[in-house]
Formats: C-alpha cells, structure tokens, sequence
C-alpha cells in the first residue's frame, strides 16, 4: 500500500493529500493542468521533499518530514516514466535498458521487451526512434529496475495521435499483465477509461474524490468533464456466454442480458468495461415485441433533471445507475415520475476493454 498524508506549498497552489492507495492495478492521478498531479508524484519519487507529512510504500517509509527521513530517489525503489523519454542518446536501446537494471532473469528481461515490442529496436539509438517506440523504451528500462511502483507522468502527452493509441494498447497491456501498481498522471478521458481502476480527483491542489472509476464516473465532481451531449455511465461486467450462432456475447448487468459484438478473446466471467451514454437509451413503459434493440433493462426512476433543451432521466437496474437523455415531449406523454419502474432500451454499447 502506497500512504500518503503530505502539504507542500507551491507558489499561489496550496497541494494538500490524504490516501491510501492499494498495491495493485493502474491509479490514476487525474484533473486540469496545473492542479498539482505532476507536483504530488514528484513527492513521491523523492524529486520534492513536503513541507510537512509523510509517505510510506508497503510500510516502508520514503519522507518523514518529523522523523527527518527522507530517503533518495534512487532507495526508493520506484520506477519513472516522464512525458518525455529522457533516453541517453550515445546509448542503444539495449544500453539505455540496462542503465540501473537489477540482476533480473532472463526470461523476466525477454518477457518484457516482448510486452512492449521492442526486441527489433534493441541494436537502434534514440534519434531513430519515433516518439511512441522511445516511450516503450523508457517503460522497458523503468521495469528493469524491479520498482515496487511505477509512476508515469502523462506519457503519452507529447505524442500525435497514431503514436498515442499505439502506446495506449501496450500501456492496457502492459497495466493487465505485470503485479507492480502504476501511479498514472493524466488529463484524457480516454486513457481514464482505457487504464485506470482507481481515480484519485485533483483540483487546485485538494482532493475532491477518491474511489473505483466507476464511482467516480458517476460522481458529482466529474459531471464537469463530461460535457452535456457526453453523460454517460461506465462499468466493468462479467462474461456470461458467447452465442452460439451469432457474434455477440452477453455480460451480466445486474442479473439481466447486455449484449455486446463478440469477445471470442475472453472467457465466461471475465469482466469487460463499458460504457453507456444517456444520448443512446430510451424509456418505454412496456417490453416491445418486434423490436431491432437487444437491450431492454428493466430499471426504476431516481431522478429527472429537465433542462433547457432536453430531460435527463436517471435508472437504477438493481444498484447499477446510469440515464436516458429524452426529449420534453417525451416526459410529459410518458407522464414519467420518480419511482416508476420503466424499460431501458439501450441502443448501443461502448465497449471499452
């Protein structure tokens, strides 16, 4: 477990942080530019000390700022990935990969390089190298050095779109198939979606929200990321069965069928994230018969929000919350109330990973 209780004073940018972050899976660090996202992992790695607090990795203490200790980056046995490569340049690949590396196994060094694709870039120096394939590198060599932690500071920040969802794939990859957590610096919805299992919510320095990225999604804090035309709800659902003769699979949304295109790379009870935008579900008061949607989900009314050009409408199906954007018209013939139990029909699906 990562904790952290620390206060350091940043210019006009108060950063204060409270947590405890689970040693496992991708950690997001998430918020505008300038909240102070780089500024705590930079506390983290040794690279600032705080004012007052302190900071302990699977119980071992990094700072103390009452006790005096404060550990260098180098004992600190983390790994650190920046927005740029940092790469040596009189160096090959495989000399910047062996720069601080432990005495790893070699079956552990070739399962990595193959993680990240990089066995063909081994005999390469960094000039010829594109952004995305100098950012595996520097992944490759922050693994080498066997961290208890990675910490990636917005990695793909610098890159142009194509390098960017290149790198994505192997950073979903890579957060799916290594036991070391990663402490992840970002600011895209996208990479939120694709990696993170936790978010830690930062504004101006203070925490707003701690919790499982599902949570978060639907937190009162994040409705300013998501823009009025993009509400949506996400969620990581188990596999129940593959159809037998058509291409889809079914994921089990509160004891009820989802129906999604076909995960023939993933077994019954694996789970899958999704996402569900309130634009793409629509409310009948009855099942249809005839009907091309899949989706039909029986749910209960919470809440009805009427807007200026539209009515946001939000379902629970048994715990699981999520909405249907609806037209004015539509609330009043429906005569829709807080409590009703209605059918959901879900036109599409965003599947996630």
């Amino acid at each position: 477990m990562l904790e952290i209780n620390v206060k350091k004073q940043l210019g006009s940018l108060a950063l204060s942080a409270n947590l405890q972050i689970p040693s496992n899976g991708v950690t997001a660090l998430f918020g505008l530019s300038g909240s102070g996202k780089s500024s705590l992992i930079n506390l983290v790695s040794g690279l600032s000390l705080p004012d007052q607090g302190y900071i302990q990795l699977n119980n071992r203490t990094l700072v103390d700022t009452v006790r005096k200790i404060n550990l260098p980056p180098e004992q600190r046995h983390l790994g650190y990935v920046f927005q740029d490569a940092r790469l040596f340049p009189h160096y090959t690949v495989k000399g910047n990969l062996a720069y601080g590396m432990k005495k790893v196994s070699k079956a552990v060094y070739q399962e990595i390089i193959e993680l990240l694709g990089i066995e063909p870039l081994l005999k390469r120096y960094p000039l010829t190298l594109s952004g995305g394939e100098k950012q595996r590198v520097a992944i490759g060599r922050a693994l080498l050095t066997e961290p208890e932690l990675l910490l990636m500071d917005e990695p793909l920040a610098a890159l142009d779109l194509p390098r960017k969802q290149e790198l994505l794939d192997y950073l979903d990859r890579l957060a799916k198939e290594i036991n070391i957590p990663i402490l992840y610096v970002s600011h895209s919805l996208e990479e939120l979606l694709r990696l993170a299992q936790r978010v830690i919510l930062i504004q101006q320095g203070k925490v707003l929200a701690f919790d499982d990225l599902e949570t978060i999604w639907q937190s009162p804090h994040f409705l300013p990321w998501k823009g009025v035309q993009q509400q949506s709800a996400v969620f990581s659902l188990p596999i129940e069965m593959h159809h037998p003769l058509y291409q889809m699979t079914v994921l089990n949304f509160a004891g009820q069928p989802l129906w999604i295109h076909e995960m023939p790379q993933k077994n019954a009870g694996d789970l899958v994230r999704i996402c569900i935008y309130s634009s793409d579900v629509s409310i009948i008061l009855q099942p249809t018969k005839g009907s091309s949607i899949r989706n039909v989900l029986a749910c209960q009314i919470t809440e009805i929000e009427i807007q200026a050009q539209q009515v946001e409408v939000r379902l629970n199906a048994d715990g699981l919350q999520f909405g249907a954007s609806i037209s004015r018209w539509a609330l009043a013939e429906l005569e829709l109330q807080v409590g009703m139990w209605v059918y959901a029909q879900i036109k599409s699906v965003s599947v996630i990973a």
